[in-house]
């Protein structure tokens, strides 16, 4: 039996007081819902961080520490004990109790509730209320990720009350954590407003409210950092980096994702059913024009799936490169020599929306015509779990920092869909690779287990590997406290206004 009792120091210091201050945040996308349930996007995760805890906290430096489990044993290969934390109340006042905590992964788990990121507890087995303060939770087969998953957003602790309560409104209207803000308006397009919990188990976070503004275009958001319209400015565009470079006022705080910028294909779908078409489309689009001209260099073209920060990241896959003979071969080897059209989706993104027209531009050069479509944001992903796409743009994120989350959700046939595989890409090879890299302990064994999983991934290119990038936040000079993380789900906590 193994006893891990670990100290989360980041999690229970107090910050400022800063009563009566507003952090103002402009973000480049809105939520889709507050309930965690609901879905496993970036935008809703950032506000849903705010509102939520989790069993286990993963820190900054991608430490996994206790949150709302001050300590946790690992009874055996499959069982796992957990000690909820003494005092921790939610928003409503409801204390924290083990049966919150069933309630939460009975629902995460229930195929009625369709939940986005169920993958992450797909490994549980049961879930046990041991007293109310112990929680068992029971794998069907060993599971190394465990604790890197229950770090993820989507597996926050709700309150059974006010999700029984509020019903469908739950994730727009209603949304109750134990976190360190709480849930007060949203109005869709304008603003989001949290307000401060003075009774967080982790301290008394820096300001006494967060106002969330998406702004969607780049250079409008940057302009509104530089006129105080905002305080904090997520992931400015490299040209608005560079001009923002030097300026008084203005601190820049750049990072590597752990995100990969890719274009899906739907496998599904004729040609893209054929892996020479897709090879061929991935030498036919020149990734280092994309880094060095939409990016401005801030990025290194991608050769596979995984960041170099993932754990079992594939340091030696080859970059496809961009050969438009090869690709004119491989069409021809394919039966299409002679070009076909199709579409290409993406969100209102503006850098996806440019890397479409040259995607759309150097298709064009070997015969394949490219029509460039724009959805908003929750339509473009509901369609794109439905299948109704030929290809896409997206960006996935291993926030967990571990190989089976970065590549599992993406790539596995159990997926298809709002799961993360959005190219209904199937490989009986990987397959076993992914489900073998859940039950093995062994650092060795799967990190073996997973270069193999991502030479099979790049050699039948389910995607255009785009990009990995560097991310850059800006803040102004009277922000103090602030840190990025590199999942991108920035914990705002710790900031204060001066």
């Amino acid at each position: 039996m193994k006893r891990f009792v670990l100290i989360a120091c980041a999690a229970v210091l107090v910050f400022g007081t800063a009563l009566g201050q507003t952090l103002t945040v402009g973000t480049p996308g809105e939520p889709v819902s507050l309930d965690p349930h609901g879905t496993n996007d970036q935008p809703s995760a950032r506000v849903r961080v705010q509102i939520y805890d989790q069993l286990v906290t993963q820190t900054n430096d991608l430490e996994l520490v206790p949150g709302l489990a001050e300590s946790w044993t690992q009874v055996d290969e499959l069982t796992w004990d957990f000690f909820i934390r003494e005092g921790v109340t939610f928003h409503n006042g409801d204390p924290l109790t083990a049966h919150e905590v069933k309630f939460t992964f009975d629902r995460l788990r229930d195929p009625e509730v369709a939940a986005a990121g169920a993958f992450l507890v797909g490994a549980i087995d049961t879930v046990e209320v041991i007293d109310d303060m112990t929680i068992r939770i029971t794998t069907e087969e060993p599971f190394a990720p465990l604790l890197a998953h229950l770090s993820h957003s989507v597996t926050s602790i709700l309150n059974e009350r006010s999700v029984t309560e509020a019903g469908e409104d739950y994730g727009t209207a209603v949304a109750i954590g134990t976190g360190a803000f709480e849930f007060v308006s949203w109005e869709t397009g304008s603003q989001l407003i949290l307000d401060r919990n003075d009774d967080w188990w982790g301290g008394q976070a820096g300001v006494e409210r967060i106002v969330f503004r998406p702004i969607t275009e780049g250079t409008v958001r940057s302009i509104e950092l530089e006129t105080a319209g905002v305080d904090i400015a997520y992931n400015l565009e490299p040209r608005d980096v560079s001009r923002l470079e030097g300026q008084d006022r203005i601190v820049l705080h750049p990072f590597e994702e752990l995100s990969a910028q890719y274009v899906g294909f739907n496998t599904q779908k004729e040609p893209f059913d054929d892996v020479r078409v897709r090879q061929a489309i991935n030498y036919a689009v020149d990734m280092e024009t994309i880094v060095d001209v939409i990016y401005e260099g801030q990025g290194t073209p991608a050769a596979g799936p995984l960041s170099p920060g993932v754990f079992a990241s594939h340091p030696d896959l080859e970059p496809y490169g961009y050969d438009p003979e090869r690709a004119r071969e491989l069409l021809e080897e394919a039966g299409v020599g002679e070009g076909f059209s199709t579409t290409l989706w993406t969100n209102d993104n503006p850098l996806r929306i440019q890397i479409a027209e040259i995607a759309q531009a150097q298709l064009g050069e070997i015969g394949v015509q490219v029509e460039v479509q724009v959805l908003e944001w929750s339509t473009y992903l509901a369609e794109t779990a439905a299948g109704n796409h030929d290809m896409f743009i997206l960006g996935w994120g291993t926030v967990t920092a571990d190989a089976d989350y970065g590549l599992y959700a993406l790539f596995h046939s159990s997926q298809f869909g709002s799961a993360g595989n959005r190219t209904f890409w199937a490989h009986d090879r990987v397959d076993e690779l992914l489900d073998a890299g859940r039950r093995t302990a062994d650092a060795d064994e799967r990190l073996a287990i997973y270069l193999e999983a991502q030479e099979i991934i790049a050699e039948e290119a389910p995607w255009i590997f785009v990009a990995f990038l560097v991310q850059t936040t800006g803040v102004r000079d009277h922000v103090e406290g602030y840190e990025n993380h590199p999942n991108g789900s920035h914990r705002l906590y710790t900031v204060t206004l001066n």
